[in-house]
Order: C-alpha cells, then sequence, then structure tokens
C-alpha cells in the first residue's frame, strides 16, 4: 500500500504500508499495546497510536479518521470523562495540510518520534484553546439571552438578535435589519429601538445615515 501523488511517471512515494504478510502481527501488537495499562503518560499515547495506526495503514482508505478516532479515545481515558469539550479529530481537520506534512516527515525520517509527538502536543493545546473560545461564545449567548428573555421580544427582534450573536459581519444598521427580518424600514425602526429601549442594543457613535448598532456586551448586563 503506498500513498502517490505527481503525474503518471512522476509520481511521489509519500508514504509505503508494511507489507500485507505483516499486517496481521502489526495489528495485533498493535491492538494488545492500545489496550494495555503500562505507565504510560496518556497524552503521549494518544499521539503514539496515532502515528502507530496510521503507519501500519489496515485500510485501502479511512485509516487516518479511524487514528484520529482513537487519538480521541485515548485522550476520553486519560480525561476520565464521558463529556469532552474538545475534539482532536476537529483540530487535526482544521490543520490537515501541516499534519500531512508532519506525519510524512516523521514516516521518512527514524525511530524517533519527538518531533511527531512535539506537533501533536501542540496541536492538542490548539484544540483545547479553540474549545474555550467555544465555551466562552456559549456562555456569553446564554447570559445575554437570559437578559433578553426576561422581557417580551418578536420573531423578527429574535432572527436578528441570533445573527449578531453568530458573528454578524460589521454594524447592524436599519436596512439590514429590515433585510433580516423582511420587514418594512418603519417597522425595522420601530424594532430597533425597543430594543435600544431594554438595553439589548446600543447605538454606536455617529448618527445621520451611518446610523448602526450593537449588542450589548455581556459583561454589562449586571451592571443594566
Amino acid at each position: 500500500m503506498q500513498v502517490i501523488s505527481g503525474p503518471y511517471g512522476r509520481e511521489r512515494v509519500h508514504f509505503e504500508a508494511p507489507a500485507a504478510k505483516r499486517l496481521d502481527r502489526e495489528m495485533t501488537l498493535f491492538t494488545e499495546w492500545f489496550n494495555g495499562q503500562e505507565r504510560l503518560d496518556p497524552v503521549l499515547k494518544a499521539g503514539i497510536a496515532h502515528l502507530w495506526f496510521v503507519t501500519i495503514h489496515p485500510f485501502e482508505d479511512g485509516n487516518g479518521r479511524i487514528a484520529r478516532a482513537l487519538a480521541d479515545m485515548a485522550l476520553a481515558r486519560a480525561d476520565g470523562c464521558r463529556e469532552r469539550f474538545y475534539s482532536m479529530s476537529a483540530q487535526i481537520e482544521a490543520e490537515r495540510r501541516t499534519y500531512y506534512e508532519e506525519l510524512e516527515r516523521q514516516q521518512r525520517g527514524d525511530a524517533d518520534i519527538t518531533g511527531w509527538l512535539l506537533w501533536f502536543l501542540e496541536c492538542l493545546g490548539r484544540a483545547l484553546g479553540a474549545a474555550d473560545g467555544t465555551l466562552g461564545r456559549i456562555l456569553d449567548k446564554a447570559k445575554l439571552w437570559k437578559w433578553i428573555n426576561q422581557g417580551p421580544i418578536n420573531d423578527r427582534q429574535r432572527t436578528v438578535i441570533n445573527r449578531l450573536m453568530d458573528g454578524f459581519e460589521g454594524h447592524m444598521t436599519s436596512s439590514k435589519y429590515a433585510k433580516l427580518a423582511k420587514c418594512s424600514p418603519d417597522t425595522a425602526l420601530r424594532d430597533i429601538q425597543g430594543l435600544l429601549d431594554r438595553r439589548i442594543l446600543f447605538q454606536n457613535p455617529g448618527g445621520g445615515r451611518s446610523t448602526s448598532y450593537r449588542l450589548a456586551p455581556p459583561d454589562d448586563l449586571d451592571e443594566c
């Protein structure tokens, strides 16, 4: 089994898996090690498991996905918790190009896997950072909706608020509001005024045609 790229006649072999006759023994060794109870840092074990499985390359397709799933399984065991708020698999997918470069560098090198493990740990750190940011946004949304739901809100206002929460580009204006809510300019202005009165929206500096609005910062709600 080979991983090849490039035009016919000028192919480049990125990786060559062990011969088929070695597959049963290699998978037996891997399975026994993965399920074993030897003393090894579980995070390092996740990185080794990923590299080992994808290097054995037992299937024609899907080896990378299974290797990422095995790494996530090892990390879940390390966490000792059923619920995890980060995904190593998703982070590797987001860094696919660098991942393949690191993988190829290791597989074409020697038996020293220090470089691979360093990259794996750094990638895990980025996965945790991304999860932390996502959880922060979720908590901010929950806090804002708790404030909003203290009073009545119509479907148009709810639609626009959700778009603002989900990373709306630029500032909200009455014309943008009307398009998003599919309403008239006058209705948009009434809706906006209601949100301003409740301190859900704030007007940005400036006026006239450049008048725009922003959501209340979640950290400021306690002061309202």
